[in-house]
């Protein structure tokens, strides 16, 4: 390990406890500042043909955009995501929340297009 990535860990396992007492309205605050000005559009968002329908993803995993955006409306906070899926990070979320917002037409049409599917299977 070299020097400058030796001096991360050690901050992060420094500030790791002091994040972890925060309420989730200070890390919901926390998240948001660290990932300011360092989204791009679709950046870190995939889309792969017979994976998950072509669905918009979390790049390298099968996690949608649509998925998430669903998750949160049914009340799973971005804490809640988080633990749930311990491969994406808030940057993934950031960018997921971008990517819903700028494609907002495609991620409801993905939202009741399976909505429709559950139904039929009832």
């Amino acid at each position: 390990m070299n020097t400058l990535n030796m001096h991360i860990t050690m901050t992060l396992q420094e500030l790791e406890p002091q994040l972890l007492a925060l309420s989730e309205r200070e890390k919901a605050q926390v998240v948001q500042l660290l990932s300011q000005g360092k989204i791009a559009l679709g950046r870190g968002i995939g889309k792969t043909p017979g994976v998950c329908g072509g669905s918009a993803c979390i790049a390298g995993t099968r996690i949608t955009v649509w998925g998430l955006v669903e998750a949160r409306r049914l009340g799973y906070r971005e804490a809640d995501l988080l633990t749930s899926y311990p491969s994406v990070s808030a940057t993934d979320l950031a960018n997921a929340w971008a990517y819903a917002e700028a494609f907002a037409e495609e991620i409801e049409t993905e939202i009741r297009e399976n909505d429709a599917v559950m139904s039929e299977n009832l």
